[in-house]
């Protein structure tokens, strides 16, 4: 890969810092990468992972940054700005990594150098936090959004797009307003409806105490993000608050016109609204982080034998057939159960079945 900063300063060295840090130096992207947090553990621990090549405890190495990464809290980002301001280099460009764009931007924007900040927005994460969950392919495939505005520096977003680029994922560049809309709806009332979710059986719970016990398959899959960091999703939900309540109000009337389905008992309609839902979202890449315009999905049955996912992957690999995407779908202990691979080459999968087939595999197109 080809050096496209310096020294990349990253403040804030958790999950997407550390992760950002451990892509960008395993791509030599940058000769140094500095981590700057308030908790000297978490950044021993960074440097050890080989998140940072060097640390500190005070905002100094900003002073010989050429990209300045901004990975704290979101309300925690902006104090962050107002302090390192005296130490920037006039042409460093200052990104983030937060979920919503619109207020950040606009004041990130008034504190900083005509030009020199660029948002950004990786459409990645895990729901354990902190810099011992840090991976540096957390990028790979994932959209990463990056604001534009009149005052953006070309280059500078240019730039950004190399980096982008040089870490695997893919750069998307949209204003800050489209992008609080758009995540309002895919990314934070999915949080908020999954903790609802959860509430909601737990009230159930109460009087029947083995629903949460039976909880399993599609309602583990639904609320997995609930999991999140409580504080930070608060930090994100507000700063977003208004594009939020607007698709919540999407929401509740979406969920009021299946309910007056069912007390009306219009099953027709009922079946109607689920087969509208179901045709959109089987439009979706099975490869949710990526961006795969087009991906084929294969399912095959293995033995609960130990190996036997990389005995699927080498006879794959040795026929030259790149798998894109794999997914454990079912598994019953002593018996085996079915696995869910995805190739984006057209043709892939086709060939796939009839490879494994031939190995003594039952596999078939989905």
């Amino acid at each position: 890969m080809t050096i496209i900063f310096d020294q990349v300063v990253i403040i804030g060295v958790g999950l997407i810092g550390g992760s950002l840090g451990m892509a960008v130096r395993k791509r030599g992207l940058a000769n140094q990468v500095v981590g700057i947090d308030i908790d000297a553990d978490t950044l021993v621990m960074a440097q050890e992972l080989g998140a940072v090549s060097q640390y500190a405890l005070d905002y100094k190495p900003v002073q010989d940054a050429d990209l300045v990464v901004l990975a704290a809290p979101i309300f925690t980002n902006l104090k962050i700005l107002e302090k390192i301001r005296e130490y920037l280099p006039p042409k460093a460009i200052v990104t983030d990594v937060g979920s919503t764009k619109s207020e950040f931007v606009a004041q990130a924007e008034q504190l900083l150098p005509m030009g020199t900040f660029v948002g950004g927005h990786p459409m990645a994460g895990a729901e354990k936090a902190g810099v011992g969950s840090a991976d540096p392919y957390l990028f790979e495939n994932a959209f990463y959004l990056l604001t534009s505005t009149a005052h953006t520096n070309p280059e500078a977003l240019m730039q950004m797009q190399k980096l982008v680029i040089g870490v695997g994922a893919k750069p998307i560049v949209i204003d800050p307003q489209t992008h609080d809309r758009v995540v309002a709806a895919i990314s934070h009332l999915p949080h908020i409806a999954a903790a609802a979710l959860v509430q909601t059986a737990a009230a159930v719970d109460t009087e029947h105490p083995m629903t949460l016990t039976l909880a399993a398959g599609g309602f583990k899959d639904t609320t997995r993000i609930a999991s999140g960091n409580p504080g930070l999703w608060k930090d994100i939900c507000f700063s977003n608050k208004q594009q939020i309540i607007a698709a919540i109000d999407s929401y509740i009337s979406c969920l009021n016109e299946m309910k007056l389905s069912l007390a009306r008992d219009s099953q027709q309609q009922f079946e109607q609204q689920l087969a509208t839902a179901k045709t959109i979202r089987d439009q979706i890449p099975a490869k949710m982080k990526g961006y795969w315009p087009f991906l084929e999905d294969v399912i095959v049955i293995i033995s609960d034998q130990p190996g036997m996912i990389g005995k699927v992957a080498a006879i794959l690999g040795t026929a030259d057939i790149n798998i894109d995407d794999i997914e454990i779908l079912r598994i019953r202990e002593g018996e085996g159960g079915t696995l869910r691979l995805g190739f984006a080459k057209v043709g892939a999968a086709q060939r796939a079945v009839q490879v494994l087939s031939q190995h003594g595999f039952t596999a078939w197109l989905r």
